[in-house]
């Protein structure tokens, strides 16, 4: 058929199922109604075909022909960057793949109605084009821009959005070559033409020191600055409290509880600056250890409703970046009077627990107080008094804080007895425990990395850890049996499915994981898995594995329990100045304590707490992606100091495009399989290992490998290696 009379088809066709009077029919019904002998019914299938293939016609799963929206779905559209997309729709296993012709105006984020116009077999994707974009997700993008003479393009960052976005005559706020910038989109285009915008903030040159994280700060829209109407607020909160100096608890703090006289210490990190938890330790005459953890009292200058509680929901959650800290509250609270800094009094909610020799919670009592913190431990010197010194000059360190803190000592060991036993309870219940190396970076005042150290936990990370655990847990399950509105931090048991998987991969590796009743996956089970794998070259691999099986954790106002720990009653109360669920419940508690819990009340958390998890969960993940990509990038800058260098490193992956490589900094880059020259490699996708075609030389996770760093790229923050040859490969090669 010529092309004119298959445009004339198309068209009458078109009008056809656009008819008011149309109900979507199969292809031999429309034949029927059209009069179309069955001669002519393979040109009638020739022009079905070529309306769908253009979207502008939908077909259903039993065959019937319609306008694209009777049979259109609904999902995200994921993009990649080659120009193609994927679409996830809730309820269907595999995501719909979008040919790079057929996205239409989709960037990747947006909310679009699709039609599918081939279902998936044999392990194959359903395709489908994109009819409509209901919620674009970027309005504003960061990326690189290049000038051309009478206009521009901008280049995203977002490696997702395929396309750059051309910026006319007059709309460039004189950004030249090189600058990075924040673009409003105007127009998003379609497959035929480019999305179009205008420069509305210039953050600098690409080279310019602090460009690179401010463009990710851009990126994820992360707020720098307090409105003006939060910082006026601040006014009215006090420096001190009226309770310095004085003896007893003055008119005012009735209800509160005084424990000033308390051994009271914080520990955290050497820059911390606002420090939210405060800790005390005593022995009972019964045997029984007294525990109380100590909480800035956020919630008494941060009242529901204020311009302070709207900025910090907003917020949501502090986010800590390679160079700086972009707080949830300003730094006059969370750096000032709700710090419980040393030798100053502060209004705390505290838990004060007795425990058991066997780490069980016998009686408990949580309330509003005043505390004064007597010393600013650090993390570094906890750990030094209570681990054994391997170095004279340890020994020499180890002595001098022993003087310095010896008042502090016996509480400080005591308290590592019961951080161990409280360690020990939860691992007997299954409790999983990620150890993953984690690394902190060294940067320089232009803000270049210069230095990279791993970072480990220790003993005195650990006491924290274990005590604001076990204050999380008491807390909950106290308002949990209150049957009061709360919020609590859940960890949803894991889908069968990916379960099923990860136990049929570890069978390759030799381990087994019991399922319970051959369907469901107990947490000790998981904990078992982890302990075995300890120290052998799967680990990480293995780990990771185990790790992406699961779900995210996220708040909820229904207690789900928390797969992870291993409990059923979960929350998090520790840290109202840097994450807003704390902050809200610490409101409940106070409620709850003052006799305020009334009908009322009940109603309107029962109304706001969906929506306050729903939101704080969304943005928990917003900073956690931030944080990450912020090391990424500055790992990437750090490896180019080191081009042609060579390094020890650790196979942690192996994909069918390569083998992934850490090094003992923490640093991760990919020897791509066209790299890998002196063989042809298969990926034996089965045992996780690459193997040579022919000298059958096999590549396993775990295994150690020297390897030469050859590219780096800051865009996609990606880093290159090239395999070395061991000496002996070489002396046999001669």
């Amino acid at each position: 058929m010529d092309r004119e009379l298959l445009e004339q088809r198309k068209q009458m066709l078109t009008e056809l199922v656009h008819d008011k009077a149309y109900v979507p029919m199969k292809a031999k019904e429309i034949a029927m109604l059209l009069n179309i002998p069955k001669a002519m019914r393979g040109e009638l299938q020739e022009v079905l075909d070529e309306l769908v293939s253009e979207g502008k016609l939908g077909i259903s799963k039993k065959g019937k022909y319609g306008k694209p929206e009777t049979f259109a779905v609904v999902g995200t559209f994921t993009g990649h960057a080659r120009g193609f997309g994927f679409v996830t729709v809730e309820g269907m296993e595999q995501d719909v793949f979008i040919p790079e012709d057929k996205t239409g105006s989709a960037l990747n984020g947006d909310k679009v109605q699709i039609v599918i116009e081939s279902e998936g077999r044999n392990g194959r994707r359903a395709e489908g084009t994109v009819l409509k974009v209901l919620e674009h997700a970027n309005s504003q993008l960061v990326g690189y821009y290049q000038k051309n003479k009478n206009f521009g393009f901008v280049i995203p960052d977002d490696q997702k959005i395929a396309k750059d976005i051309f910026i006319p005559q007059g709309c460039d706020m004189g950004a030249v070559t090189g600058h990075k910038v924040v673009v409003k989109v105007t127009d998003f285009g379609d497959e035929r033409k480019k999305p179009e915008g205008r420069i509305k903030e210039i953050l600098g040159h690409v080279n310019d020191p602090g460009t690179d994280i401010l463009s990710l700060v851009r990126a994820y829209n992360l707020p720098e600055v307090f409105p003006e109407e939060v910082m006026k607020e601040l006014e009215h909160v006090p420096d001190s409290l009226p309770t310095e100096g004085l003896k007893d608890l003055p008119e005012g703090f009735e209800g509160r509880k005084d424990l000033r006289d308390l051994q009271t210490v914080t520990i955290d990190g050497e820059d911390a600056k606002d420090l939210d938890d405060a800790v005390t330790l005593e022995l009972l005459e019964n045997g029984n250890y007294r525990l109380g953890v100590h909480i800035a009292d956020v919630s008494h200058y941060v009242k529901e409703g204020s311009e302070l509680d709207k900025e910090a929901l907003k917020r949501s959650t502090s986010v800590y970046l390679v160079d700086r800290v972009i707080p949830m509250l300003p730094h006059k609270l969370s750096n000032g009077i709700c710090s419980l800094n040393q030798g100053t009094d502060r209004l705390a909610m505290s838990c004060l627990m007795e425990v058991d020799p066997h780490g069980t919670v016998v009686d408990h009592e949580i309330c509003e107080s005043v505390i004064r913190s007597d010393r600013r431990m650090t993390y570094t010197a906890v750990n030094a008094i209570l681990s054994e010194a391997d170095t004279k000059e340890k020994e020499e360190q180890k002595a001098g804080l022993l003087e310095e803190y010896k008042d502090f000592v016996a509480m400080f060991e005591r308290m590592k007895e019961l951080s161990a036993i409280l360690r020990e309870k939860r691992s007997k219940r299954g409790a999983i425990d990620f150890d993953f190396p984690e690394s902190k970076i060294i940067l320089d005042e232009k803000g270049k990395p210069v230095d990279i150290h791993p970072y480990e936990r220790n003993v005195a990370t650990k006491i924290i850890e274990d005590f604001m655990l076990l204050a999380n847990e008491t807390v909950a399950e106290d308002y949990f049996w209150q049957e009061i509105p709360f919020l609590y931090r859940v960890h949803e048991t894991p889908d069968d499915d990916k379960m099923k998987k990860l136990v049929t991969f570890l069978q390759n590796f030799g381990y087994t994981m019991h399922m319970q009743g051959g369907q469901e996956i107990r947490p000790k089970e998981v904990q078992k898995l982890l302990d075995k794998i300890e120290g052998t070259p799967e680990e990480a691999m293995i780990s990771r594995l185990a790790l992406r099986s699961m779900k995210q954790a996220r708040y909820s106002p229904d207690n789900d329990g928390h797969f992870g720990l291993a409990t059923q009653y979960y929350t998090h109360f520790t840290s109202p100045i840097r994450r807003y669920p704390d902050l809200q419940i610490h409101r409940i508690i106070k409620d709850n304590l003052r006799g305020r819990m009334n009908d009322a009340k009940r109603h309107h958390y029962e109304k706001i707490l969906p929506e306050v998890a729903m939101e704080t969960s969304s943005l928990e993940r917003r900073a956690d992606e931030a944080e990450r990509e912020t090391l990424k990038l500055k790992k990437v800058q750090y490896m180019r100091n080191f081009f042609g260098q060579e390094f020890e490193g650790v196979i942690s992956g192996i994909t069918k495009w390569g083998i992934y490589v850490e090094l003992p900094n923490t640093v991760e880059g990919l020897v791509h399989v066209t790299n890998m020259t002196d063989d042809h490699y298969d990926y034996d996708e089965e045992h996780y290992q690459m193997i040579g075609s022919h000298h059958r030389k096999t590549y396993k996770l775990g295994q150690k490998v020297r390897v030469k760093m050859i590219d780096c790229d800051e865009i996609s923050r990606t880093i290159d290696f090239r395999l070395v040859k061991e000496r002996k490969e070489e002396r046999e090669d001669g």
